[in-house]
């Protein structure tokens, strides 16, 4: 398989989930006009896509390692782009922050292994070369997503934010399945308590992050939140450093490994 095409099929993917990463953003104000969102609505428009995407990036590279990275990022390029759909034909607040949490969760699965995918695909002495050009194109999608997101909003319906995922979607799967071989690593356990500890922990961090501002740095809500997460982090270290089957492997564990 021509080295340029399992760069192309590894980093569409990517470019669609980095890109709405920020886009929404963009299209915040109008969003509030069309939906008589609120401003805790609004938040949530963005965060609950943050908390999901965040809390979930570890257990979908575990899952990955376990049942197969090319198995488990068509399912996040799948699910996102469901979810996209459903995010375009949401007509209230709550269907829109639904649509966005399964959005972060797709999205959880397709960034890491995209990464991991093309690093076990391109040959050595190309790798370096073929990382490049995937960051570079991450970048582009960060760069551009408030330009995207404006030109989409001021030239059609707020909707086109998630439409235009659609058929990117469509295009990925099969250019995906007929690009990418299938790997894993051999021998691996699903290391159950591990994820809920990782995802507890990281869930209470990023969950204290987002409403800091909103709520007070200083205030027992956040605090708590910081300390539960903090725990739960130490916990998930002792864990790993006991468990017969860690969620995040070494490197002398397989090639590639997703964490």
């Amino acid at each position: 398989m021509p080295p340029w095409l399992t760069i192309v099929a590894c980093s569409v993917p990517m470019f669609m989930v980095a890109l709405d990463n920020l886009v929404v953003s963009t299209a915040l104000r109008t969003l509030a006009v069309e939906l008589k969102a609120s401003t805790s609505d609004l938040q949530w428009f963005v965060n609950a896509y943050v908390l999901t995407f965040a809390c979930l990036l570890l257990t979908a590279a575990g899952l990955g390692d376990r049942f197969g990275r090319r198995k488990v990022f068509v399912f996040g390029i799948i699910v996102f782009t469901a979810s996209s759909i459903a995010c375009g034909l949401a007509d209230t607040t709550g269907q829109l922050i639904a649509g966005r949490t399964l959005q972060g969760f797709g999205a959880a699965a397709v960034m890491p292994l995209s990464l991991t995918l093309l690093a076990a695909a391109v040959p050595e002495r190309k790798r370096g070369l073929a990382l490049g050009l995937w960051s570079g194109i991450s970048g582009l999608a960060v760069a551009g997503g408030p330009v995207v997101g404006g030109a989409v909003v001021d030239g059609l319906d707020w909707q086109w934010i998630f439409w235009v995922n659609v058929p990117v979607g469509v295009v990925a799967v099969p250019l995906v399945m007929w690009a990418l071989k299938e790997s894993s690593v051999p021998d691996t356990r699903v290391d159950l308590p591990g994820m809920a500890l990782a995802t507890g922990a990281l869930f209470g961090i990023v969950w204290a992050i987002v409403n800091g501002e909103q709520d007070g740095w200083t205030s027992g809500r956040i605090l708590g939140m910081f300390a539960a997460g903090a725990i739960l982090l130490v916990l998930f270290i002792l864990w790993e450093r006991r468990a017969p089957a860690p969620s995040c492997h070494s490197a002398s564990t397989g090639p590639a490994p997703s964490c």
